[in-house]
């Protein structure tokens, strides 16, 4: 492929990019539990290896790593679940805080405008009688979708187990598409994909477990309620680079505006937030977490919509892992070195020669 022109190789790419597209769209059931069970192995590899280490049969140390991801998820499941159940229980309180701050806002917005309340309050009443449809329409269907949860996670758990168990077959597949010469530099690849992955997950592990102790406990000290509900959603949403944190904001403000009757306490969480993200983003963030994937914030975002529309919420999660094992495979590969460029968060540190910015126009 190298001997074709650079043009007819570009076009390849193009090409091979949309058909792997539609592959990932057409087949994200079968897909996506494969490839979160690729990242989840690579990350469970280090405890594995531990409990081999110290003599454990393969098919328990496997067994037992799966048990504490399993265990590491029920807990932060039920942890959330602990600091919804209040929700439901204050219920009719939620919805008579809604109520006034509707009309609240209604008077204000007839202040500004000469609608009158009587012409909001019918546009609104058949704004939530239609809701209200499309909620029990979509609490239907997400109720038709529990079973396909259960698919998911069960695939990921079989995928998680049998790549483990059989990871050295996969390796000696993988080491035959290569030349023996190229052994070393495949080997490398891998170490460095294991290394930014293990790192990345820990890393995340770490800024969801300050992220929620700082914010939830700031907003706990301000007396606001379902802090540690409002630290725990901020700080998930947050594993989605930074179309996250805009949907965090939304649910903070949707859970202060249903448990007070005041405006006071939401500018209070709002800037309680933003003061949290600013001290993750620039201090905290970029030694613990930034350093090691090293990709470029037009990287990171586009990556994060794309994976959005193939595959959903899964896709946006896996996002950032995808792109820094695609560059570093690029950057071990000649054929590929440009698009390990455009992932890059390193600015050159040369200018480009004055006769490349400025090409002279032909007469």
């Amino acid at each position: 492929m190298n001997k074709l022109p650079l043009t007819v190789r570009r076009s390849i790419e193009l090409v091979g990019l949309v058909v792997l597209a539609l592959v990932i769209v057409q087949g994200q059931g079968i897909i996506m539990p494969l490839l979160m069970a690729l990242v989840i192995s690579i990350v469970l590899l280090p405890v594995y290896t531990f409990l081999r280490r110290n003599k454990f049969p393969e098919v328990l140390a496997i067994f037992l790593s799966i048990l504490l991801m399993i265990i590491i998820i029920s807990v932060v499941v039920f942890f959330i679940a602990s600091q919804i159940a209040p929700l439901t229980d204050n219920f009719p309180q939620i919805k008579s805080n809604i109520t006034n701050h509707l009309h609240a806002l209604s008077a204000w917005f007839t202040r500004l405008t000469s609608i009158s309340i009587t012409e909001q309050t019918a546009f609104i009443d058949e704004q939530i009688e239609s809701l209200v449809d499309s909620a029990w329409g979509f609490i239907g269907g997400a109720a038709g979708s529990v079973g396909s949860v259960f698919v998911f996670f069960g695939l990921l758990l079989i995928y998680t187990f049998f790549i483990l168990f059989y990871k050295d077959i996969l390796s000696r597949f993988l080491y035959s598409w290569f030349k023996p010469a190229a052994h070393p530099q495949v080997q490398d690849t891998i170490q460095q994909i294991k290394s930014v992955l293990n790192n990345y997950i820990v890393g995340l592990l770490i800024q969801i477990t300050y992220l929620t102790v700082l914010l939830g406990g700031a907003l706990m000290l301000l007396g606001i309620e379902h802090a540690m509900l409002i630290g725990v959603v901020f700080a998930i949403f947050n594993l989605i680079p930074y179309v996250g944190a805009l949907f965090a904001n939304l649910v903070g403000v949707l859970l202060t505006l249903s448990s007070s009757p005041e405006l006071g306490p939401i500018f209070t969480v709002l800037i309680a937030i933003t003061v949290v993200q600013m001290l993750d983003n620039y201090i905290l963030m970029p030694g613990i977490v930034g350093s090691k994937i090293q990709i470029n914030a037009l990287a990171s975002l586009v990556g994060v919509f794309i994976g959005g529309a193939l595959t959903g919420v899964a896709g946006m999660f896996l996002s950032l892992p995808c792109i820094a094992m695609l560059k570093i495979i690029f950057d071990h590969t000649d054929q590929f070195k440009q698009w390990a460029i455009l992932f890059s968060d390193e600015k050159p540190n040369r200018k480009l020669p004055n006769k490349l910015l400025h090409p002279k126009s032909p007469n």
